[in-house]
């Protein structure tokens, strides 16, 4: 369970990272990337461990590393893709607006 806890902990201020880090942070709420990062963090431990990668010789290192590069990546994905097309339609609302 020691390898679920860290990564998720890990994963969740390293979202927090990814927020603060976003030029159009104004876009996104605080927690997006953080929650997203853990959700991946949480749902690719549990396959690793259905799997059977945590208990086997050689492998028990991939439950701890796998899920928290993949949650990272997704963290910082969720940051820079949903800020980008948020602030796109922002501005594309207020021409559209400032046309009338």
């Amino acid at each position: 369970m020691l390898s679920l806890i860290i990564p998720v902990l890990l994963v969740a201020a390293v979202g927090a990272l990814a927020w603060a880090v976003n030029r159009q942070r104004a876009t996104l709420g605080a927690t997006l990337p953080a929650g997203a990062g853990v959700l991946v963090t949480a749902l690719s431990w549990i396959v690793f461990i259905a799997f059977g990668l945590g208990y086997l010789p050689g492998w028990t290192w991939l439950p701890w590393i796998g899920p928290l590069v993949l949650g990272i990546a997704a963290s910082f994905a969720v940051s820079w893709i949903l800020s980008s097309r948020r602030s796109a339609e922002d501005a594309k609302a207020l021409t559209e607006i400032l046309k009338v």
